[in-house]
């Protein structure tokens, strides 16, 4: 596969050729950096994980040059901070046992700004050779523009792909912002907006996945506790008035209907969710006021 970065890269872990492994796709986790995949999309490592007919093909969109450092890596210089932290991602694809990991290469600008249809082109080109039943990225209320960057170049690939080429799920998960405030769908209905990833298996690998990124653990932000501790925090928090049924959630936009109906407004739907909590916050007051 001819990708635009000189630097891009497929690695495919069981050493399988590139082209089968990304045809044996049938979950994918776009993310913005090294770790969002294995902090975001658990659920799609853990469907994967040991199944003779599922694959996860992880794709990180950029190259890591601006990360913060720390301890270690305190005077690593952005080549040498870029090195590192592909090398962790792939360390991560290898425990994980990832169909195949990609490494787009591109800078934060380029995604956001200046190379947006190139962006595009790449991620059409990866989506078309794997055929994912399932794709995993960035929510569109996460805080860091360039995760919301990348949620957008992925919802406006998709748009331009035909139909038979969509996923059946498209998700947003949770990285530099969490989804607890988001409206709970109704009880035994199918989730329409939020959706409750149950990621308790496997703590040992959640954690070994985690801990491969040792020049983020290390580098002034705790990542692998945090994102840890916010699964078991949404497994407590969920229900106010049940025990719990897992010890470990993940919570996810459904962003499916964007991909399905091409006329819907991206700023209108997360306005429409943001509208539900504030109806939520609003009705709770005036019923007890």
């Amino acid at each position: 596969m001819k990708l635009h970065q000189a630097g891009a890269e497929i690695f495919v872990p069981d050493g399988m050729p590139e082209e089968e492994a990304l045809a044996r796709t049938t979950h994918m986790a776009i993310g913005c950096h090294q770790d969002d995949i294995e902090i975001m999309a658990y659920d799609g490592v853990l469907k994967c994980f040991g199944e003779a007919d599922k694959w996860l093909c992880g794709v990180t969109v950029t190259n890591g040059s601006g990360s913060p450092r720390d301890d270690l890596y305190a005077d690593y210089s952005d080549e040498q901070m870029m090195e590192v932290r592909r090398q962790e991602q792939k360390k991560a694809a290898y425990v994980g046992e990832y169909t195949a990991q990609v490494l787009l290469d591109f800078s934060s600008s380029q995604v956001k700004e200046t190379d947006k249809e190139v962006v595009m082109e790449d991620l059409k080109a990866l989506i078309i050779a794997a055929r994912p039943g399932v794709i995993y990225t960035h929510n569109l209320a996460d805080k860091h523009d360039t995760h919301v960057g990348v949620t957008l170049r992925v919802i406006q690939a998709l748009r331009e792909l035909p139909a038979e080429l969509h996923p059946q799920a498209l998700y947003g998960c949770e990285v530099w912002r969490d989804l607890d405030w988001m409206v709970d769908d109704e009880q035994d209905a199918e989730a329409k907006y939020k959706i409750a990833f149950d990621v308790d298996a496997h703590p040992n690998l959640a954690a070994a996945l985690l801990g491969v990124f040792d020049s983020q653990d290390c580098g002034g932000k705790r990542y692998d506790l945090a994102s840890l501790g916010r699964r078991v925090a949404h497994a407590t928090y969920y229900a106010s008035h049940e025990v719990d049924v897992t010890q470990a959630m993940i919570f996810a936009m459904n962003l499916t209907p964007l991909i399905q109906d091409v006329s819907l407004g991206i700023g209108a739907y997360i306005d429409e969710q943001i509208n539900r909590f504030a109806a939520d916050v609003s009705e709770r007051i005036a019923k007890f006021e």
